[in-house]
């Protein structure tokens, strides 16, 4: 299931801007976790950044699914 999501909507390979876009939400879940939990301090200014690349990450994808399809 986890690698049907990180497939490409084209060809059927992974896409690394799906990727990369799931493991900074995974690091982000992770810090939000320890944080929440554990009491462990993560640097304001570097969760920042690392739900921006999420959010660029969500957006990319989202344009792709609207985009008209590339004629070859």
């Amino acid at each position: 299931m986890l690698k049907s999501l990180l497939q490409d909507g084209v060809d059927g390979s992974l896409s690394s801007k799906r990727v990369i876009t799931f493991l900074a939400f995974m690091l982000c879940s992770l810090g939000f976790v320890a944080n929440l939990f554990f009491g462990y301090k993560i640097d304001g200014t570097l969760y920042d950044s690392m739900m921006y690349i999420v959010l660029v990450g969500l957006g990319v994808i989202v344009t792709e699914k609207f985009s008209p399809p590339k004629k070859d």
